[in-house]
C-alpha cells in the first residue's frame, strides 16, 4: 500500500502542485498497484497526470497510445519542462526522421525514458513491436480511448488492434482514458481492451462554468460570428467548421475583418500546422479556425469561447470540442449554429459506407438534432446522454434556462406514446412510433399491417415536433429507455409501466422552432434588414427588358438571389455591386450600370438609409482558388484532375466553377465535355436551357428525365451560361 503523503510529495516534486484534483489520487494508487484502470474524466479534469506521475514512479517505461501527433508533441514538451532530462519523454510516429528515431531508441534502451507516446499505427509496425519487446514496460495507457468504439465520435479501426499487439509485446496493466463516453461506448472500450474487470473512475461530466447556446444558422452567420468575436477582443477562441475548405475560407474572412485568426486542419503541412498552433498558444493569434474531424492537441486553459460554425456529427464530438473552453474554471461560452440542412448534408456523406456504420451515424445525428432543438435545460440533456442525472430544473447557464419556455401538461400524450410502444412489443425506434401516432401510411407500416391497429393515427391532433419532445423528455424522465445495442429501439422502463397503470402529471417543454431559410436566399444586411419588395419588383422588370433586348433568358443576366441581395444592401457603385453574391467584375461591367442607376434613384426618392456599414468584408483572397481553376481550364486540364489536385469533391469543384461563370467570367470546358459526353446529350441539355425561363437544377432534372445525370446537366449549364451570359 502506498504511504499516505508519499504521492502528494511526489506531485509537488515533479509537477509543482500541492493537491490532487478530484479522483486523480485514487486513480494513481490503482495504477501503482498494477490494476487495470478505466478513467472517464471531462476535458480539463487532469487525465494526463493520471499516467504521467505513475510513469515517473515505476520501474521501466510507460507506453502511451495516442491518436494525435500534435497532442503527443504538446505533452512531451510539457513533460520535458517538468524535468531536467530531455530524454524523459519521447514520441514515436511518422513525423520523425531516421536519426530522431535512433535517438529515441537509444534513450529507451538506456532506461532514461519514462514515457513513450506512440500512434496506434506506429505500434502495429513489426519493427516497433520487435524493438519494444527489448525494453521494460511499466504499464500501457490508451488515451482518447473512445476511438476504439464505432459509437465513439472519432472511431479509428487501428485502435481495435491494440489488445492483440500489447499481448504480443508484453502483458502489463492497462489504463484507458477518455473525456467522452456514453455507457455504450464505455462497455465497448472495456470489452475490446479485455479489461471488463477494470476499476472504473467516473468523474461528473458537468462543467458548471460552461455556457451552452444553440443559434439558428441563417445566411448571415458570418456576420453574426464576426460581431460576436469583436465583443471578445483580446480573448482566445476556437471556431469549428466541418470542411477544410470552409476552415480556410472562414479564417480568411476573419482576417479580412481585422481579427487575428489562423487555420488548423489535417490537410495542412505539419510545419505550418505546428506554427499556427504555437502562435495560438503564445497569444500571437486570438482565434483558431479548425475542422471538427481533426482533434486539436491544444492544452490551453484560457480559451474563452468555442463556436461551432457547423453542428457536429455527434454529441460526444460536441462535448469534447466545447470542453476546450474554460479549462481553468473561468468563463467558457459555447455557441453552436444549427440548421437542419447541415445534418441532412452529413447524412448524405455517409452514403456508400457499410449499412451498420450508416445506422450508427444516423443515430448519433438524431441525438445531435434532439439536443439542438430541445427547449429543456441543455446541461440536463447533455448529462443524460452520458449516463448522468442532473437533478436541478434550471442550470442558470444555458440559453434555454436563461429564457425558459412555459411547460405544458402532456400526461395524455405520454400515455398515447407508451400505448403504441407497448402494442408494437417494444421493437421499433422513435421515428416509426411517431409515424404510427401520426397515422402516416408508409410502405413499411403497411407491410407490417400496422395501419390496421387501433392505435394507428391516435396522435393525429399533434405534430411531429411535439411527439419528438414527448418521447425525448420521457427518456430523460426515465419512463422510456433506448436499447442502444439495437440501434435505439424504445423500451418501457419499470417507471413507465407504473405510469401506464396509474398516469400522473407529466409536463413537457415544446421544442424550439428552427425555421429553415431558403437555400439560395441572399446574404442579409443584418437580422432586421428585410428585402425591399418594391425595388426587387422594379429590378425584375428591368431584367426582363434587358433579357428581351439581348435575347438571353433573364437568369443569365442576374439570378434571383443576386437581385434580392441588391434589394437588401442597395449597391450604388460598380464596386459595391461586385460584392453582391453571384455578380463579380465581369457581370457588374456588362449589366450593372442600368441596375445601379435604378437603385440610386430609388434610394434618393425614398430617402433610404443604406446598410453599407453592416457589410462584412469579403475576401479577395478567396479568388486565389478561382484564378487557379480558370488557369487550369485554360490549359485544358481535365476537371476531375483539377478536383483531385485541390482535394475537392467533384460536386464542390462544380460549385466553384458555377460561381465563376455566374460572376461573369467566360470559360470554355468544351474539351472536357466532348471527352466525357455524347454530342446529342450536350445539344439536348443546351437547347433546354435556351428555351427555359429558369436555370433551376431540380426543374431541369425533372424535365429531362433519367437519361441525363445531375453532373451532365450542371456541366452543360456551365457551358450555356458562359457562352450566353459572358
Amino acid at each position: 500500500m502506498v504511504k499516505k503523503d508519499y504521492l502528494t510529495e511526489k506531485l509537488k516534486l515533479h509537477f509543482g502542485f500541492d493537491t490532487f484534483k478530484g479522483t486523480q489520487k485514487a486513480i494513481i494508487e490503482n495504477v501503482l498497484a498494477g490494476n487495470d484502470t478505466f478513467v472517464l474524466m471531462p476535458t480539463g479534469g487532469g487525465k494526463s497526470l493520471c499516467y504521467q506521475l505513475p510513469s515517473l514512479l515505476m520501474e521501466g517505461t510507460a507506453i502511451v497510445i495516442s491518436p494525435l501527433i500534435a497532442l503527443m508533441k504538446n505533452q512531451v514538451d510539457a513533460m520535458r519542462n517538468f524535468s531536467e532530462e530531455d530524454g524523459i519523454a519521447h514520441f514515436l510516429n511518422s513525423s520523425l526522421n531516421k536519426s530522431a528515431i535512433d535517438q529515441v531508441k537509444e534513450d529507451l534502451l538506456s532506461g532514461r525514458t519514462k514515457l513513450l507516446y506512440v500512434a496506434p499505427e506506429s505500434l502495429t509496425k513489426e519493427e516497433n513491436v520487435d524493438f519494444l519487446r527489448q525494453i521494460q514496460i511499466s504499464f500501457y495507457a490508451v488515451d482518447e480511448a473512445h476511438c476504439i468504439s464505432e459509437w465513439g465520435h472519432d472511431f479509428r479501426p487501428e485502435y481495435r488492434r491494440i489488445r492483440p499487439i500489447i499481448n504480443e509485446i508484453s502483458k502489463r496493466s492497462l489504463i484507458a482514458l477518455t473525456a467522452t463516453a456514453t455507457p455504450k461506448v464505455q462497455h465497448d472500450i472495456q470489452k475490446n481492451l479485455g479489461m471488463i474487470d477494470a476499476t472504473v473512475f467516473k468523474s461528473s461530466f458537468n462543467r458548471q462554468n460552461l455556457y451552452y447556446e444553440i443559434r439558428q444558422k441563417g445566411n448571415d452567420v458570418d456576420r453574426e460570428i464576426i460581431k460576436y468575436i469583436k465583443t471578445k477582443e483580446g480573448k482566445s477562441g476556437i471556431v469549428y467548421c466541418l470542411s477544410r475548405k470552409k476552415v480556410e475560407e472562414f479564417a480568411d474572412i476573419l482576417k479580412a475583418n481585422g481579427i487575428k485568426a489562423l487555420s488548423y486542419h489535417a490537410g495542412m503541412e505539419s510545419q505550418q500546422r505546428t506554427a499556427n498552433q504555437d502562435a495560438f498558444l503564445m497569444e500571437e493569434a486570438d482565434v483558431i479556425v479548425a475542422t471538427i474531424a481533426f482533434g486539436m492537441g491544444i492544452d490551453k486553459p484560457d480559451v474563452r469561447y468555442v463556436i461551432h460554425y457547423d453542428i457536429p456529427k455527434s454529441l460526444e464530438g460536441y462535448y469534447q470540442e466545447t470542453g476546450r473552453s474554460g479549462r481553468d474554471g473561468g468563463e467558457g461560452q459555447c455557441i453552436a449554429f444549427y440548421a437542419y440542412k447541415d445534418l441532412q448534408k452529413l447524412e448524405k456523406f455517409m452514403q456508400g459506407k457499410p449499412v451498420a456504420e450508416q445506422e450508427i451515424g444516423k443515430q448519433l445525428l438524431l441525438e445531435t438534432a434532439a439536443y439542438a432543438e430541445t427547449a429543456m435545460c441543455r446541461r440536463k440533456v447533455l448529462l443524460h446522454y452520458f449516463g448522468e442525472e442532473f437533478t436541478e430544473d434550471n442550470c442558470g447557464n444555458c440559453d434555454n434556462c436563461l429564457n425558459p419556455k412555459k411547460q405544458v401538461e402532456a400526461k395524455d400524450l405520454l400515455s398515447a406514446a407508451l400505448e403504441v410502444i407497448s402494442t408494437l412489443k417494444e421493437k421499433f425506434k422513435t421515428e416509426y412510433i411517431i409515424n404510427i401516432l401520426l397515422g402516416n401510411e408508409m410502405s413499411e407500416i403497411q407491410s407490417y399491417k400496422h395501419n390496421e391497429l387501433e392505435v394507428f393515427g391516435s396522435g393525429q391532433d399533434e405534430n411531429e415536433k411535439t411527439w419528438n419532445a414527448v418521447i425525448r423528455q420521457a427518456l430523460i424522465a426515465g419512463y422510456l429507455m433506448k436499447d442502444i445495442e439495437n440501434y435505439g429501439l424504445l423500451k418501457i422502463t419499470e417507471k413507465g409501466k407504473a405510469f401506464m397503470n396509474k398516469p400522473e402529471s407529466f409536463k413537457i417543454i415544446k421544442d424550439n422552432e428552427f425555421e429553415e431559410e431558403e437555400e439560395d436566399a441572399p446574404v442579409r444586411g443584418g437580422a432586421t434588414c428585410a428585402v425591399d419588395p418594391i425595388l426587387y419588383s422594379m429590378m425584375k422588370d428591368l431584367r426582363k427588358k434587358l433579357s428581351k433586348r439581348l435575347e438571353v433568358p433573364p437568369f443569365v443576366i442576374f439570378q434571383d438571389p443576386s437581385l434580392e441581395a441588391m434589394a437588401t444592401t442597395y449597391p450604388v457603385t460598380l464596386e459595391e455591386l461586385q460584392n453582391i453574391p453571384g455578380v463579380g467584375a465581369g457581370k457588374a461591367k456588362r449589366y450593372g450600370e442600368e441596375f445601379i442607376a435604378l437603385i440610386r434613384k430609388h434610394v434618393e426618392e425614398n430617402e433610404i438609409e443604406r446598410p453599407e456599414d453592416l457589410r462584412v468584408r469579403t475576401v479577395a483572397n478567396k479568388s486565389k482558388l478561382k484564378v487557379w481553376i480558370v488557369q487550369s481550364i485554360d490549359r485544358k486540364v481535365a476537371l476531375d484532375d483539377i478536383a483531385l489536385t485541390k482535394g475537392l469533391e467533384f460536386t464542390e469543384l462544380l460549385d466553384e466553377i458555377e460561381a465563376i461563370v455566374y460572376s461573369g467570367t467566360r470559360i470554355n470546358i468544351d474539351y472536357f465535355l466532348n471527352d466525357i459526353m455524347d454530342e446529342d446529350h450536350i445539344e439536348d441539355i443546351y437547347e433546354y436551357f435556351k428555351d427555359s425561363e429558369t436555370d433551376n437544377l431540380e426543374e431541369a432534372i425533372e424535365e429531362m428525365g433519367s437519361n441525363y445525370t445531375e453532373e451532365e446537366i450542371r456541366l452543360v449549364r456551365i457551358k450555356f451560361l458562359s457562352e450566353m451570359a459572358n
